[in-house]
């Protein structure tokens, strides 16, 4: 099959799909002051969030800083300690699961062993009491979008884990919810089709202007595919913004740490600015005075002729990446740099270089 038959098999005409006959406007979702605690353990601590209709979100973070748990309680499979879910204007706090109009994706595809694809696809729909025939055509136009139309009377056993996770979009989007829901959908499949089904799922959701949240902890993903990406640690959002905001812009530590690449260098902060290597850098977020220690991305540390001010270093490794190549040094005073340069400027382990820093703006944190 070409590019250009999957393209065409995978976003079918708006005559041809019931789904896309009336595109989505897409749902307001917010949280008010979300608590959510375990017995005495307390894993959410007064979330907000407001995500405008038709907005993709990513609730980003490590393993255990609640953004599973915040997505539960949108969801109604958890019940909020303290404060409101509204959908719209309405509150849902305490509506079940099945009366919040949501689609829902988890990691795994759960789907079921015995049933047809195209059946499969139709199971939400059949359990709202459905018609046969309306279902099978209305799963038919789901499976239709993701690209799997042909392949409708298989059984889950018959295709690969991107196909399987496929089919699980396709039923979570053929009842047509307010909402849709992903939970790290794409974390068991294998690097190419994450990237393959990443970028499809972002394609589909911008098609069909239906509000989603997507949690991840792969900031690779929720860089690509975010209108906004909320970054949550400890049971609290960090810092919510453009994927371009949290990059260049990140409002704390934790965030310039999780978000991106950087390498953490000694500095003396004085008066919003920071001395590094003797170049004075502009600081993000709160001013602060003394040792400090500062957050820099690779692309603004370059290296230098000897003849020029910098730093010495010794080239610990260094990785070709294609168009670029990432060398890791090691200063003098045992820190470490990383540093990303062209290709074509290639250093060899154990090589000494002199290195310097961009006058970019940067993060700090107290030492």
């Amino acid at each position: 099959m070409t590019t250009a038959d999957h393209l065409t098999r995978a976003f079918p005409s708006t005559a041809d799909n019931a789904l896309l006959s009336d595109p989505a406007v897409g749902t307001r979702v917010e949280f008010r002051g979300i608590v959510k605690d375990y017995g005495s353990t307390r894993v959410l601590h007064g979330v907000d969030l407001n995500i405008a209709p038709g907005e993709f979100v990513s609730l980003l973070g490590p393993s255990g800083c609640g953004k599973t748990t915040a997505l539960r309680v949108l969801a109604g499979l958890e019940q909020a300690t303290e404060g409101a879910v509204l959908l719209g204007d309405r509150d849902v706090s305490n509506l079940p699961t099945n009366r919040r109009d949501i689609g829902m994706v988890f990691q795994s595809y759960s789907l079921f062993p015995h049933l047809r694809v195209v059946d499969n696809a139709a199971f939400g729909l059949r359990r709202r009491g459905v018609g046969r025939a309306d279902a099978s055509r209305r799963a038919a136009d789901a499976l239709d979008l993701v690209g799997l139309g042909h392949l409708g009377d298989r059984f889950p056993h018959q295709l690969s884990g991107g196909q399987q996770q496929r089919v699980a979009l396709a039923r979570a989007l053929v009842t047509e919810p307010r909402v849709l829901l992903l939970d790290e959908p794409l974390s068991a499949l294998d690097a190419k089709v994450r990237v393959q089904l990443r970028d499809e799922i972002r394609r589909i959701q911008l098609r069909l202007g239906i509000t989603t949240v997507f949690v991840t902890h792969d900031q690779e993903e929720a860089l690509a595919v975010s209108d906004r990406i909320a970054v949550m640690d400890a049971g609290r959002i960090e810092q919510i913004g453009t994927p371009e905001d949290l990059y260049l812009r990140p409002a704390t530590a934790q965030v310039a740490a999780f978000v991106g690449l950087s390498s953490v260098v000694p500095g003396v902060a004085e008066g919003g600015a920071v001395t590094v290597w003797g170049v004075r850098l502009p600081v993000h977020g709160a001013a602060l005075d003394g040792p400090v220690d500062v957050f820099v991305r690779p692309e603004n540390v370059r290296l230098v002729p000897a003849s020029l001010p910098g730093v010495a270093a010794v080239v610990e490794e260094s990785t070709f990446l294609g168009s670029y190549r990432r060398t890791l040094v090691r200063t003098d005073d045992r820190t470490l740099v990383r540093i990303q340069h062209s290709a074509t400027e290639r250093v060899d382990y154990g090589e000494r270089v002199r290195i310097a820093v961009a006058a970019e703006p940067v993060t700090v944190r107290a030492r």
